[in-house]
């Protein structure tokens, strides 16, 4: 009796384990350039209205917040005016994950998704769905500790009248904590409803806003540079290095997260103008920006300032103050809240244009695809991610959760970076690659990473130098396996230079600085990786299409639903 009730369950078992992994490892098909100019000629779905010098702005938007007036005087506390090496090594970095980007977001059809869709059509359904799910929290967290800075520094420039000072609660908008966990804040939510309202009106409406508000910030970044200038003393930059080149090399991995944001400017491809064209140019034009700014503002304050002396939650400011210039430190101020508004309306932009992705493919729930007929502006995935990032942000103290973030954002330039490989060998063989050669590629694409996972680590904790050669060897050894065994072709569209070896170079330090995270954010990867992997099992597997595209794309909401 026994055998024979138990041979039906195990049968059972197998066809669900088979189906589970027939469906994680659908992909998409890679469109031929007629399809997806057919595709981009499509007058439906969201409003093309975003010409190159808006996505450029877009991408610094998303990249200069207020850490520019912060992170730089922080780092160089360590670092010392090697703080400028530091960034430059980390913007050195980030314009090669630009590159990667950049020929991805020029290869596929304007449309939405960003690293997601790359990840679906290179590799799987099961790793695109996990991409998403770790740049998602990525957002979600940095959307909820961006608003409640926000509202932190308006209240502070509110209590600059004299007749507001020492009366606004803490609850308002620096936040009442009620034990670890709980914080009550009440600004921090009604700037995000007023910022998803924007969003929702229209992409034109919300662009104007980025646009006003980057501008003023990067003026004011370029009268602060100017003006301490002629405050600097060339002395303060002696010794350059004070605690050695590696505290250089750390410092460039904590200011690596400074760069962030240019993938915004690929997750606006279904609204860009001439996508093939000004894509790249969004991308790598906002990325050579920041750097830019990045190194007047760190050569100033060390400059201003000896490096020890520096402060440490506003060091920028509190060096013009020390100077005189207090007017300069108000400008600093106001700088501050346009960084962070642009910041924080660009991370709830891109959200919202990534669950429309899922939604349209069926991973999430069809409602998440519906786009407004009148505003051309996906409002049910807005409204989600408004309320998500409202509830995080006035109830929860989302400092602590600080330590988990920018998980998602290596592990997505990572993937993408991979993808880049991949879709070139897809190129040559017209998607005909053997099984064989493929899983031979892969397994040398997660050498690299191991090996980058390895020396960040060895890196880490002060191993023995040998250690770390041999783990660098290794993962050279993979590339040239990748260099040699592969075949490659150039992209149709903007063609990253060097691959393999390029993107390969980006997955090794994205990887080595993934190592250098606290130890939550190593745990936050795995749970939520397994926590996904059950939603997809339960949901995502029976309701995915790959093909969706062809029927959702540019599904729209019905006129009634619209109003």
């Amino acid at each position: 009796m026994g055998t024979g009730g138990g041979a039906p369950s195990s049968s059972s078992a197998s066809s669900g384990w088979s189906g589970f992994w027939s469906s994680a490892l659908r992909s998409k098909r890679l469109v031929s350039p007629a399809e997806k100019a057919a595709a981009e000629s499509n007058g439906r779905g969201l409003s093309r209205r975003l010409g190159v010098l808006d996505l450029v702005l877009l991408g610094i938007g998303a990249s200069i917040g207020a850490g520019i007036f912060v992170v730089t005087g922080t780092v160089a506390r360590d670092a010392g005016p090697g703080v400028t090496i530091s960034f430059i090594l980390a913007g050195a970095s980030c314009v090669v994950n630009a590159l990667c980007y950049a020929e991805l977001a020029s290869r596929f059809p304007a449309v939405v998704g960003g690293a997601y869709l790359y990840t679906y059509t290179a590799f799987n359904e099961i790793t695109a769905f996990l991409v998403f799910a770790q740049l998602m929290l990525d957002y979600h967290i940095g959307a909820a500790s961006i608003a409640r800075s926000l509202a932190s520094y308006v209240v502070s420039i509110l209590e600059l009248f004299p007749v507001l000072k020492d009366n606004i609660p803490d609850w308002i908008g620096h936040g009442q904590n009620i034990g670890e966990v709980l914080s009550i804040n009440v600004l921090a939510p009604i700037l995000l409803i007023l910022l998803t309202l924007i969003l929702c009106w229209g992409v034109g409406e919300s662009s104007a806003v980025n646009a006003f508000m980057t501008v003023t910030k990067i003026v004011i970044v370029i009268v602060v540079v100017l003006v301490g200038a002629f405050e600097v003393d060339v002395s303060n930059w002696s010794p350059f290095a004070p605690n050695g080149i590696k505290s250089i090399f750390t410092g460039a991995t904590v200011v690596f997260f400074a760069y962030v944001g240019f993938d915004a400017v690929a997750n606006s491809a279904e609204e860009s103008k001439r996508p093939q064209r000004d894509l790249p140019i969004g991308i790598i034009g906002s990325l050579l920006v920041c750097i830019a700014l990045y190194i007047g503002v760190c050569l100033v304050i060390t400059g201003m300032v000896p490096y020890m002396y520096l402060g440490e939650d506003a060091p920028l400011a509190e060096a013009f103050t020390s100077k005189g210039l207090k007017f300069v430190s108000v400008l600093i101020s106001i700088g501050a809240i346009a960084g962070l508004t642009t910041t924080l309306l660009v991370g709830l932009y891109v959200q919202s244009r990534l669950y429309l992705g899922l939604g349209r493919d069926g991973l999430l729930p069809s409602i998440f695809a519906r786009v407004n007929s009148k505003r051309h502006t996906p409002i049910h995935s807005q409204v989600w991610v408004g309320c998500v990032a409202s509830v995080l942000a006035g109830l929860l103290n989302v400092t602590m959760l600080s330590h988990i973030l920018s998980v998602g954002t290596l592990t997505g330039y990572s993937v993408v970076s991979a993808c880049v490989v991949v879709l070139r060998w897809k190129d040559r063989t017209n998607s005909q690659l053997s099984i064989s050669a493929k899983q031979e590629g892969v397994i040398c694409l997660v050498a690299i990473a191991a090996c980058g996972f390895a020396t960040g680590l060895l890196f880490r904790y002060d191993a023995s130098p040998i250690f770390m050669i041999l783990a660098i060897l290794v993962a050279v050894g993979a590339s040239a396996a990748l260099l040699i065994r592969q075949a490659y072709s150039d992209a149709p569209g903007f063609s990253c230079p060097g691959v393999p070896l390029l993107p390969c170079l980006c997955i090794f330090f994205n990887i080595f600085l993934f190592a250098q995270l606290h130890h939550e954010a190593w745990v936050r990867f795995v749970v939520l990786s397994l926590v996904m992997v059950g939603v997809y099992a339960i949901y995502g597997q029976y309701h995915a299409d790959p093909n969706a595209a062809d029927t959702i794309m540019y599904h729209r909401a019905p006129e009634d639903e619209a109003q």
